[in-house]
This record gives structure tokens, C-alpha cells and sequence, in this order.
């Protein structure tokens, strides 16, 4: 198995965990932050989505400008949001051959170059801070009001501990 192989897999196997977490944020309580200098959980939730969004633009183009962006007014939005741009990436992930896979990006903050790798090391690095920020807002759910979804294995709330 390729590196671009596997990481496509490992991608489709983290979807779902990654969706049941974006759906168990609550819309009455979205504004929830542990911390004044914290994101709220509509904020972080958006991290996902947008995340894949830019991975979109980074497969189509090989340069992406990031810049912040306010979270949309639903969760529901978000999860939309999600679900379209990660079935994307993966959809051109999957045409791409071995030379596209190693073709250097460009991953730009303030227009200057704050990254500059392969396009597949990139793709692996977006996915680890997903997973990362996916860790951030499980933790955000009960504070929330919510339940912590199996992400990998029961938590706590599957078992009514």
C-alpha cells in the first residue's frame, strides 16, 4: 500500500468518528469556550470543515492562502460543510498518480509561505490537526450539554458511566 493509499483509507475511516463528533456539538449551546482565549465550539467545529475546504483548494491548485473565517450559522452547515469537502478531497486524492502525490505545495499565511512540502506530507499533516482539533472539541461536548460519541471505542456516555 502507498503512503497516498493508506492515507486515503485512514481518511474514510476517520470520517465517521470526525461527523458524529461535528453532529454532538449542541446549536443552543455552539458559543461554548472553556477559556476566554479558547474558540467557542462553532469555531472549532468550523476548524474541521474548513480544513477540508482548504484541502480542496490545495489538491486543485497547489497553493493555499489561509485565512480565518467566522463558522457558518448552523452545526448543521458545518457538518454539511464537512461531509461535501472531505468526500472531495478524497475524490481527487484517489485520481491522483505517485508524481502528484510528491509535487510541492505551498501553504501560505499573510501571503508568505508558512509551509512548503510535498502535497502528500501536507495531506497527512492536515489530517493529524483534524484529529487533533477533533480531540479539542470532544472534550468541549458535555461542558456543552452533550455526549461524547464513540470516536475510537465506547466513551463514557455509550456505557452510561
Amino acid at each position: 500500500m502507498t503512503s497516498r493509499e493508506l492515507c486515503i483509507a485512514r481518511r474514510k475511516a476517520e470520517r465517521k468518528a470526525f461527523v458524529n463528533v461535528l453532529k454532538a456539538v449542541p446549536q443552543d449551546r455552539s458559543d461554548y469556550r472553556p477559556d476566554p482565549k479558547s474558540r467557542t465550539g462553532a469555531e472549532l467545529a468550523w476548524v474541521l470543515a474548513s480544513e477540508e475546504t482548504d484541502l480542496v483548494k490545495l489538491v486543485e491548485t497547489g497553493s493555499l492562502a489561509w485565512k480565518l473565517e467566522k463558522p457558518p450559522a448552523t452545526v448543521a452547515e458545518t457538518v454539511a460543510t464537512y461531509e461535501r469537502s472531505a468526500q472531495a478531497v478524497d475524490d481527487l486524492l484517489a485520481k491522483l498518480d505517485a508524481k502528484g502525490w510528491e509535487k510541492m505545495v505551498q501553504f501560505l499565511v499573510d501571503d508568505k509561505p508558512a509551509w512548503e512540502d510535498t502535497l502528500g506530507n501536507m495531506v497527512w499533516g492536515f489530517l493529524f490537526d483534524m484529529i487533533h482539533h477533533r480531540g479539542q472539541l470532544s472534550t468541549y461536548l458535555r461542558a456543552m450539554g452533550s455526549k461524547v460519541p464513540s470516536i475510537y471505542g465506547p466513551s463514557a456516555d455509550d456505557s452510561g458511566q
